[in-house]
């Protein structure tokens, strides 16, 4: 149907920045992307260039606004961000420029300052207050080695012109000039600097970080106006209605709801959230409290989540490091040469590992290689790391939760291998759901944005169709089959968190 209303999203992830374009009933349209490059200057670094995160999303937008039609793009009344979450970036307030490279979620370098930190006492309140942990993976120690370790950081800061931001608050401020500086709930529940309960930043933690309070962002909800795309740039005028970290923007997405309900992305990393609602949910096995999204007055919805550092990554490496594969989609043609992975084992802990041992400085691991083995053997042991990794926080969610899952919804990139998913059903013994369009991310922020423009009434109409659009995959081993298959697995994560002893 012509000149119906239609939703932007901007998707700005770790290896490249998406737009897309969606109608009300969460159709996607149109979609365009630019890549983006990762940097690791020394062992468990990770950086970007700041200015290339913006220029890339900006490189996006062009390629979506060259391919829709004019009646399209005339049509676009709202905008949704979503972003790879903690990522961390200072710039000037007065001149818009990066005080550094951005460091990215998965950087290991600031355990160091962690470890201060718990030694001082500080986890617990931190923990509690927060519903994080003290890791390198979130905002608050890169924020202190930043300006402990770059000059322009430094100073900025002390001449209060400084300015902190996760990926959303960056885009942003680009998106509309310098006139908003802000942060959303979902993102900011990602930084260790905001109460979870009270959805207000903590000036302790601020203080200890050694963060100015001037260079804070405004703490918004995931839902309002956060001003309009400047002149000069595609899509120009239209309002900025949305801000959701990706992760939440997926669980949006995958329409989960619902009290217990999951999704699980397979991007860069793995990420398993679980809806809690209006609640709180605190796990003691490593699992993160977490606000999935808030409406417009901040009134917010709660999840329980998993964060694994390396999925895509692996079969990446597949491809750039053992030259195995050509392409990331032959993988699956060649885990499917073999009946099954002779018992070889790959333990994806590249950058160190998250849930549940938040241990930065694991490592990955290929064992039990023989003469025998071939790469289609280690191929489908790529794919069953992923999935096996994935299954443990799927146990340690429903012991929070006390009760079983039921299902699982898919989506990212990864998800496209059926080999994976079938592993992913197999490990956790639960119906796995890939709806047929996997931009699960791209789709939820686009319709928060829906929500707010007053285009979408209520999300749970769309949910009649979601199971009529996916592909069903279950399990097809009995349980003591797969009792003894995660027994040997955590042997194997074992060994990989005792690497360097």
């Amino acid at each position: 149907m012509d000149n119906q209303p239609l939703l932007l999203a901007l998707d700005q992830g770790t290896s490249s920045s998406r737009a897309a374009l969606f109608d009300a009933s969460g159709q996607i349209l149109s979609s365009a992307s630019a890549p983006l490059e990762i940097e690791y200057p020394a062992d468990g670094w990770v950086e970007q260039n700041a200015q290339g995160i913006w220029e890339s999303q900006l490189q996006a937008m062009h390629k979506l606004q060259a391919q829709i039609s004019t009646e399209q793009y005339k049509s676009v009344i709202t905008c949704g961000i979503t972003n790879q979450r903690e990522t961390t970036i200072l710039w000037r307030r007065s001149n818009s420029k990066p005080c550094g490279p951005a460091i990215v979620w998965q950087d290991g370098r600031t355990a160091e300052i962690c470890s201060q930190w718990k030694e001082k006492g500080l986890e617990k309140e931190w923990r509690r207050r927060t519903g994080l942990l003290l890791d390198p993976y979130f905002s608050a120690s890169k924020i202190s080695w930043l300006l402990n370790n770059e000059e322009e950081a430094y100073r900025a800061n002390i001449e209060n012109d400084l300015c902190f931001g996760t990926v959303e608050s960056w885009l942003l401020w680009n998106l509309t000039g310098g006139l908003k500086h802000c942060s959303d709930m979902s993102n900011a529940s990602r930084t260790l600097l905001m109460d979870l309960e009270k959805q207000k930043w903590i000036n302790k933690f601020c203080t200890e970080v050694g963060l100015s309070e001037n260079a804070l962002p405004e703490l918004v909800p995931c839902r309002g106006n956060f001003g309009k795309i400047q002149k000069g740039y595609p899509f120009s005028g239209v309002p900025i209605n949305a801000l959701l970290g990706d992760q939440q923007a997926a669980t949006l997405g995958q329409l989960c709801l619902q009290k217990g309900q999951a999704k699980c992305t397979y991007g860069t990393g793995a990420f398993l959230v679980v809806n809690t609602d209006k609640e709180i949910c605190y796990s003691n096995s490593g699992l993160l409290s977490t606000i999935g999204w808030t409406d417009e007055k901040g009134s917010p919805t709660y999840c329980l989540e998993g964060s694994l550092f390396n999925a895509g990554t692996v079969i990446q490496w597949l491809r750039d490091g053992l030259g195995i594969i050509k392409t990331a989609e032959e993988i699956n043609v060649l885990a499917e040469k073999v009946e099954n992975s002779a018992g070889v084992m790959l333990v994806p802990g590249f950058t160190g590992w998250g849930t549940p041992h938040w241990d930065p400085s694991a490592r990955g691991m290929l064992i039990g290689l023989t003469r025998d083995s071939k790469a289609g053997h280690i191929a489908k042991a790529a794919l069953e790391g992923i999935a096996l990794s994935v299954s443990t926080l799927v146990d340690l969610a429903e012991e929070a939760l006390k009760e079983p899952l039921g299902e699982l919804a898919v989506d990212g990139g990864a998800a496209a291998s059926n080999p994976l998913l079938q592993a992913q059903a197999n490990s956790t013994g639960l119906k796995v759901c890939r709806p047929n369009n996997l931009e699960s991310t791209a789709k939820g922020i686009a319709l928060l944005a829906g929500i707010q423009a007053g285009l979408i009434k209520d999300l749970n109409t769309l949910i009649s169709k979601k199971e009529e659009n996916s592909q069903i995959f279950l399990p097809n081993i009995n349980n003591s089959e797969r009792l003894e298959w995660k027994s040997k697995w955590d042997n194997a994560v074992s060994r990989s968190l005792k690497w360097h002893e």
